[in-house]
């Protein structure tokens, strides 16, 4: 008999004999808040706690042993589990001033004000304003009067500072007050640029996590941040923030260290590899040179994915790869080895090295960027340190070659992490900071907005809009420009390659107007206002008569509704101003990361993929608004609307005289209506991290924007008549226009 079939028989016949192997005990609840399991009730199973907004946790989590019994870290005693209030630390010291009110320690939503004695000028946040985090709001309050060469670095709430000097080479050190957590620079060093060396110290709660917003100006991406107390010397127009460089010509070492020991969680260590996808995908998204390696680790460290592989450059290999790794090949050895981990990029970067040469300019020009997913809890193998001294050492890191290497540090999850380990981990560079914790995925996804420096992409790539949370409106759609007849604006349009802006005919309606007044807005990193352009040439399209159906009783028809705009001279690429991808053309195939021999249809079938397609339009003010793009059934049942609307048109027995093929259809139920000026706009999708646009604004039965405040849009009230629609130039349809005007301009697949 099958041994396992004998062993259900018992343990049909003795119940009790199923329940033999111990489970830990169920009254582990915690007061106000909620708890999961890894494995249920079983030993191995990991207990992590959470709580409200504003609330903390205490114990975070417990383990289940072997004996049945609960393990909290650092304690076997089980306590009762309850969540705190969260609380901000208390200033310790506050030099050449005063700060109110004087608290032991300060509630969620509290203030701290800060004054300065006379004679001295406040630098930084003079109110300040507790966080759910932990964490203050704003930036370090100053009090300095500008003597020395170094401003003066300030002491930030909870620490205590050593050195009350700041002459050139003069050093300062910070200690944290009670059980709060020193990040960032212990030492710093005035600089004979006037700037103090690394990253500002904070002191900082145990359980406190970054929000993304905070990430942004550690980053060194926030110009307003740098004038404040990390960097109060810096000029605006320097570029600082050493972030991960987006360089088409160059290459990039990608190094994913994934944390899988067993105090990480499988749930935890699965937002890992989500996350670590995440990245990949954006990263490619750019098109740039890059190698990925991908290392998993516990005792030990397991390469997945080498950049010495031929595959490391290809995304749909290392995603793959990504996709399946298990996080029980470490069950074996479950302790943390970050040493071990370090010096297997130590060692793939020796071999690479090698195989290129020391003194080449293949090995000395290629950039490196280690992630490192983590709970920064080290158990084996020693400090890290010794790891990231030898990569620093084959890098060749100095002064000069500081931006050829950025270590991230990275905590995601509700895990109790290791501050202070993480803070050894990350890189350390002059007014910034690489070491964070992140409650989600979402978070990290904002995080990676920031660590990736597009600024340095200054070809035509298509379709690459900033996607941070702090990016300005243009900065996120660098396409949109808009169309001025003399000095007043009509329409808008999108720059489709370096000098042709896409837009709607019927923007020139009045052919006989003298052109050589008008003038086509382009964002500008230089000018909040952007910068205007002369036409050189406009063409638009002959098919294109708003009364050719008059005849018919339809007073206005927009068939052929597009026209291009050829700008005097050639757009300079930069974080504002870019083109969008247009389908059908070789640049949009490689945003989409299809195979060379790709069709015009088949882009249709993947962007136009669904009955109901959400897309987005830019308004008048710069924001990004929702349509859903209606096809197929559904736009049949979409242009019906337009039967409606007798005043336009009176005697109207076919719909489909009016909605031509040509159209695509939004604005049913929470589409957001696009006004009158807002025409000859993209109406474009996402796909791939990158901006296809699929459509432009053409006509519609209703209009938000009735008066000339640009932030004022009105909804449709219910029950109106006709319903409001919208209708856009599709551009699948019209494909032989551009084909024919574009020739030269633009490479299009075949259709």
């Amino acid at each position: 008999m099958d041994p396992l079939m004998a062993l259900l028989c018992l343990l049909s016949l003795y119940p009790g004999l199923a329940a033999a192997a111990p489970s830990c005990p169920q009254n582990v609840k915690i007061s106000g808040g909620n708890f999961t399991l890894s494995h249920g009730w079983a030993p191995g199973s990991v207990l992590i706690y959470s709580c409200p907004p504003g609330h903390y946790p205490s114990p975070v989590s417990r383990l289940c042993l072997s004996n049945g019994q609960w393990q909290t870290l650092r304690s076997t005693r089980l306590t009762k589990a309850v969540c705190k209030p969260v609380r901000c630390p208390a200033p310790v010291s506050f030099e050449n001033g005063m700060y109110t009110p004087r608290l032991g320690s300060h509630p969620v939503g509290g203030n701290l004000s800060f004054e300065c004695d006379d004679g001295f000028t406040l630098r930084g946040s003079s109110v300040r304003r507790c966080r759910p985090n932990g964490m203050w709001d704003g930036e370090t309050a100053v009090c300095d009067n500008g003597a020395s060469h170094c401003s003066n670095p300030g002491i930030s709430v909870g620490s205590v500072r050593t050195g009350s000097r700041f002459g050139l080479g003069d050093k300062v050190s910070y200690r944290c007050s009670s059980n709060l957590v020193l990040t960032g620079s212990a030492e710093r060093e005035c600089q004979s640029n006037g700037v103090w060396s690394g990253t500002e110290p904070i002191c900082r709660q145990p359980y406190s996590y970054d929000f993304p917003e905070d990430v942004a100006p550690a980053l060194g991406t926030s110009l307003s941040h740098l004038l404040g107390a990390t960097n109060p010397t810096q000029k605006k127009n320097e570029n600082v923030g050493r972030k991960i460089q987006i360089q088409r010509s160059g290459h990039l070492n990608l190094y994913l260290l994934l944390d899988a020991s067993q105090s990480v969680a499988e749930d935890d260590f699965r937002v890992f590899k989500e996350s670590a996808i995440l990245m990949v995908d954006r990263i490619f998204s750019f098109e740039i040179n890059v190698s990925v390696a991908i290392i998993t680790f516990a005792s030990k460290p397991k390469i997945i994915m080498s950049v010495l592989y031929d595959s490391s450059r290809d995304v749909t290999e290392v995603i793959d790869r990504l996709d399946n790794i298990n996080y029980k090949d470490h069950e074996n050895g479950t302790g943390t080895n970050t040493y071990e981990a370090l010096n297997s990029v130590y060692i793939m970067m020796n071999n690479q090295m090698q195989r290129l040469g020391m003194k080449t300019a293949a090995w000395l020009e290629i950039r490196h960027a280690i992630i490192l997913l983590t709970d920064g809890k080290s158990n084996m193998g020693g400090s890290p340190k010794p790891a990231i001294d030898s990569i620093k050492e084959i890098l060749n890191i100095n002064q000069k070659r500081n931006d050829y290497l950025d270590i991230y540090a990275i905590g995601v999850g509700k895990l109790e992490v290791d501050w202070r380990e993480l803070n050894e981990l990350g890189s350390k560079k002059d007014g910034e900071r690489h070491a964070f914790i992140l409650q989600d995925t979402k978070a990290l996804y904002e995080v990676f907005e920031h660590m990736l420096d597009v600024s340095q992409l200054i070809d035509t790539i298509c379709g690459v809009g900033n996607m941070s949370a702090n990016a300005s409106a243009q900065e996120r759609t660098p396409w949109h420009v808009t169309i001025k007849p003399k000095s007043h604006e009509t329409c808008r349009g999108a720059l489709i390659s370096d000098q042709w802006v896409l837009t709607a005919a019927h923007c020139f309606r009045h052919a006989d107007e003298d052109r050589s007044l008008w003038r086509v807005n382009v964002g500008d990193p230089n000018s909040q206002w952007g910068k205007d352009f002369q036409i050189e040439k406009a063409v638009i399209s002959s098919g294109f008569n708003v009364f050719a159906k008059k005849q018919q009783g339809i007073l206005e028809f927009y068939g052929d509704d597009i026209a291009l705009l050829k700008l005097a001279q050639k757009v300079k690429m930069s974080t504002h101003a870019r083109p969008i991808c247009l389908p059908c053309t070789v640049g949009a195939n490689l945003a989409l990361r299809r195979p060379p021999g790709s069709t015009c249809r088949e882009h249709e079938n993947e962007l136009l993929d669904k009955l109901s397609v959400p897309a987005h339009f830019v308004a008048l003010n710069g924001d990004k608004l929702n349509i859903n793009l209606k096809t197929g059934t559904e736009w049949t049942s979409c242009i019906k609307v337009v039967s409606q609307d007798k005043k336009t048109f009176p005697n109207l027995t076919d719909v489909k005289e009016v909605v031509t093929d040509q159209f695509l259809c939004s604005g049913t139920k929470e589409d957001d209506n696009p006004c009158k000026g807002e025409s000859g706009g993209a109406v474009f999708l996402e796909r791939r991290f990158r901006f296809f646009q699929v459509g432009l604004v053409s006509w519609g039965l209703y209009n938000p924007c009735g008066s000339s405040d640009k932030n004022s849009r009105k909804r449709a009230p219910r029950g109106k008549v006709p319903e409001p629609r919208d209708f856009h130039i599709n551009l699948f349809r019209l494909q032989p226009w551009l084909r024919q005007h574009l020739e030269g301009v633009l490479n299009f697949l075949p259709l």
